[in-house]
């Protein structure tokens, strides 16, 4: 049952703009004139979206995060961490947190058409230009370390007070800056920045927790209580229990509580909540108990889905539900809002930076037929088509929820979980077509509005008419493509689904030829303005999905009716 392609936000997928994110560590958390005048800096530069300002006054730190291209990235880093340098004093600087400079770390993490190497070698240059221009040490870390992979706990060995009896010197600038301390320069995969909340003020009683659950584990003692030391003179580490995971125990006196401060360098090897799930069972063991869990900064969205899930699923219940009831889940699950509200819309990456500015999907109901039924050319067929697919892949996700919870169908559980979790996707697939195509229509009346006095006028424009057409064509045509998928899911449910909903399936199928149908029109009215060889292309996509769409809207009638005559 394919569903065609889902995933991030439609803005995300095609936007051709190169985008990175910049997350920097900035030693002040109490003072908000200094966190206001860094962050102003950010701002300042024209391609840079800033997303997010943590700041915390136990550890004395601001977690930033902002997006932008990566050269508007980097010069947007570059001026904060000289506004930085000249408003924080490190030598008078204290705090929970790990630090070693003003600036304390400055990470670049790919995002949408940059790869790994291309940050690396942003990192690389910023690093340079803060060497070599600010005087500040500079040790770069992880993906952009020219020397290997390096942890930051590695780039960050003794902290700042240790600089000075750094053996080791930096990759950029002086071995000294008592000022600004040193500040680490990185490329690396997405961090997510988690602290799981316990019912303890003993930060060593956290701290053994911490120790049990990250990858570096346990220090060994041998019988007399001594650390155990190896041949070079290093302390012997118990691996902990997850890898891709750097965790210590604190304890913020304005929580009242000691933490597990967590960080997972890589969701994808060690998920957020399993290592939730296993500070409980190291609480226990330590006569404690886990009351929650916070999030520092930002989240994919993808790792909170994840969590989400596993936890419907150790209730027995289906995941093939809204994207939202997912998300909910997963903030009751991990106690996301005890210490304050979590708002998916401000922690959530692709909430932050993954909307358009057409924006037809947060109306209601009444405000979009309003817009429809207005003189405005926009939104139109295309969009009410893409909103009939959606409704198509609601309908099938309700009768496969309601197949799951059926009792004597256990065999079919799994059957049904599937096909709901793919009408889930291919819903919001639908949905964010919703905008894209009146966004795209948009950009043809942009083009043609274009100025066209000089050669120069009329071949820029000429471009834009040609890529915004191309645009205009291409979205309908995945609409139909998505409509096949979207009948074939409506089959299944008809077919194999609960008899007492037999008749949504069937609606399911209606809708889903509908969205076809109705987006076949906006293929073939965009077809004229395209180029002969791109317009033949598109029209036997256009041709294949139609026939298919109504091949399978007959099966979806027929397994309506075969259910419907047998009661």
């Amino acid at each position: 049952m394919a569903t065609g392609s889902v995933g991030l936000p439609e803005k995300a997928k095609e936007d051709p703009l190169r985008l990175v994110e910049c997350v920097p560590n900035f030693s002040e958390g109490r003072d908000r004139a200094v966190i206001d005048a860094i962050t102003a800096e950010i701002s300042a530069v024209a391609g840079v979206e800033l997303l997010d300002v943590d700041a915390g006054a136990d550890t004395n730190r601001t977690v930033v995060t902002f997006v932008g291209s990566p050269e508007a990235a980097s010069d947007a880093a570059f001026h904060a961490i000289v506004k930085a340098g000249e408003l924080i004093d490190m030598e008078s600087h204290t705090g929970a947190h790990p630090r070693m400079g003003a600036t304390d770390v400055c990470p670049f993490v790919p995002v949408t058409g940059v790869t790994m190497e291309e940050c690396a070698e942003l990192a690389r240059d910023l690093a340079t230009r803060v060497g070599n221009e600010l005087g500040v040490p500079v040790y770069l870390y992880e993906h952009a370390a020219t020397d290997g992979r390096r942890s930051l706990a590695d780039a960050r060995r003794g902290e700042y007070e240790g600089l000075a009896d750094r053996t080791d010197p930096p990759d950029f600038g002086p071995r000294s800056n008592p000022r600004s301390g040193a500040t680490a320069i990185g490329a690396r995969e997405f961090l997510i920045a988690y602290n799981v909340n316990l019912n303890t003020k003993d930060r060593r009683l956290a701290h053994q927790v911490a120790q049990a659950v990250r990858e570096l584990g346990t220090p060994q003692r041998d019988e007399n209580g001594k650390l155990v030391k190896n041949d070079s003179g290093k302390t012997v580490f118990t691996p902990g229990r997850f890898q891709e995971c750097k965790a210590v125990g604190w304890y913020l006196e304005e929580y009242g509580r000691s933490q597990v401060s967590i960080n997972l360098t890589d969701f994808h090897v060690t998920s957020m909540h399993a290592v939730f799930d296993a500070c409980r069972e190291e609480a226990a063991l330590r006569g404690m108990r886990v009351t929650g869990s916070e999030i520092v900064g930002l989240i994919p969205l993808a790792a909170l889905l994840a969590a989400g899930d596993h936890y419907l699923r150790r209730q027995g219940k289906t995941t093939g539900v809204t994207e939202r009831e997912r998300i909910h889940a997963a903030v009751l699950s991990l106690g996301l809002s005890e210490l304050a509200p979590f708002d998916p819309a401000e922690k959530v990456v692709e909430y932050r930076y993954g909307s358009g500015d057409v924006d037809l999907i947060n109306l209601s109901v009444d405000g979009f037929l309003d817009e429809v039924s207005s003189d405005s050319p926009a939104p139109g067929g295309g969009s009410v088509s893409a909103l009939c697919g959606a409704l198509s892949g609601s309908l099938t996700a309700m009768v496969a929820a309601l197949s799951h919870d059926k009792k004597g169908w256990e065999d079919r559980q799994e059957q049904m979980v599937a096909l709901g979790e793919e009408a889930q996707q291919l819903k919001d697939w639908f949905t964010a077509a919703i905008d894209r195509d009146t966004a795209a229509f948009n950009a043809v009346m942009a083009a043609i509005r274009m100025p066209k006095k000089t050669e120069d006028d009329l071949a820029t424009r000429t471009e834009a008419m040609i890529k915004a057409n191309l645009a205009a064509a291409i979205v309908p045509l995945e609409v139909m493509e998505n409509a096949v998928s979207a009948l074939k899911l409506a089959h299944t449910a008809a077919a194999d689904g609960n008899p007492n909903s037999v008749s949504d399936a069937g609606v399911a199928g209606i809708c889903a030829l509908a969205a076809a149908q109705g987006a076949s029109l906006n293929v073939r009215i965009n077809l004229p303005q395209l180029e002969p060889a791109a317009g033949g292309d598109l029209m036997k996509r256009h041709d294949a999905a139609l026939e298919a769409a109504q091949q399978l809207a007959a099966d979806v009638q027929r397994a309506v009716d075969t259910a419907l005559d047998q009661d």
